[in-house]
């Protein structure tokens, strides 16, 4: 029980992709699979900056129009200061909303979720009034090394595919080997024993901000260079599917708990889930009403978990 426990998501992750393989030749196929991951890596990469703020015990429901912000700036610039200005102007940029955010819920102590949903909103606003609600596009994109982060490859493999596995693994050893990562574990589970331990709290949930924001840029640097252009609202419900994922990954949406590689297997399991859909001939908006159902699934699992009983007696 306690391996299932510990290994379910994996478990469920291995049996999807054997059913859906009967209902589709094309599913396990090479090109299918990297296709699917590549499709995956933009929610993956900031997938795994929010896991981080998750098990902090706050939420960051401000990245879908951070990603907007961030992807029609980045390439609104390329053509006005060049692509590396550009890239450095928008990191730079993308981690000041995240200091925001850091400051307001971190120094200030207000509450990440209504503190995350005004962001959301404001940064959209910002979005359309830098860009006057018309989409932006690179005019030479023939001629710039800017479409290698999307579109590139080393080694046979897709950057994107690169870039969120690097993030993932560094970040990974980074909450489990590193005495930052315990902080964070120890600020989510029991915020005051950590202040009296002497854990500056304040600190640790500003910075989970700053990780946040960070692979929010490095996301909107791959969308950007895919498409080679952003509309003002291209990140918009990617903080859904990216709570999704990190829900089905198991991190506890109360803090003190979680995994990035099991975010990512939680990731990889709504782009296969999407993917096989797809395949089978169902309707895109058939995907949104099985992710709900997924998200329900996982939500009580959690709670099943905790309590040691699937259903509760408490009336």
């Amino acid at each position: 029980m306690s391996f299932l426990s510990a290994q379910g998501i994996l478990i469920f992750f291995l049996l999807g992709m054997f059913v859906f393989s009967f209902f589709s030749e094309q599913f396990l196929s090479q090109s299918n699979i990297m296709t699917v991951v590549r499709q995956a890596s933009i929610i993956g990469i900031i997938a795994v900056g929010v896991t981080v703020v998750i098990i902090g015990g706050n939420l960051d429901l401000s990245v879908g129009s951070m990603l907007s912000f961030s992807t029609v700036l980045v390439v609104d610039l390329h053509d006005k200061v060049g692509p590396t200005m550009a890239i450095l102007m928008m990191f730079a940029l993308t981690l000041m909303l995240g200091a925001v955010n850091g400051i307001l819920i971190g120094f200030l102590r207000l509450n990440s979720l209504i503190v995350t949903l005004a962001m959301l909103s404001a940064i959209q606003g910002f979005v359309l009034i830098y860009s006057g609600g018309q989409n932006v596009d690179i005019a030479n994109q023939g001629g710039t090394w800017f479409a290698f982060f999307g579109r590139g490859y080393l080694a046979g493999i897709a950057v994107p595919i690169l870039l969120f596995g690097l993030l993932a693994i560094l970040v990974q050893v980074v909450m489990s080997y590193t005495s930052y990562g315990r902080r964070i574990f120890a600020v989510g589970g029991n915020p005051m024993a950590a202040v009296y331990s002497g854990i500056r709290k304040n600190w640790c949930v500003f910075s989970t901000y700053l990780i946040s924001a960070f692979c929010v840029a490095c996301a909107a640097l791959v969308l950007g260079s895919r498409v080679m252009g952003s509309q003002n609202n291209v990140g918009q419900g990617y903080e859904l599917l990216v709570l999704a994922g990190i829900i089905l990954g198991g991190t506890s949406l109360l803090g003190g708990a979680g995994s990035i590689w099991k975010t990512v297997i939680g990731v990889l399991i709504l782009g296969f889930i999407q993917n096989g859909l797809l395949l089978m001939g169902y309707p895109y908006y058939i995907q949104w009403i099985v992710t709900w159902g997924i998200i329900i699934l996982a939500v009580w699992l959690d709670l099943a978990n905790k309590r040691k009983r699937l259903l509760t007696t408490h009336s």
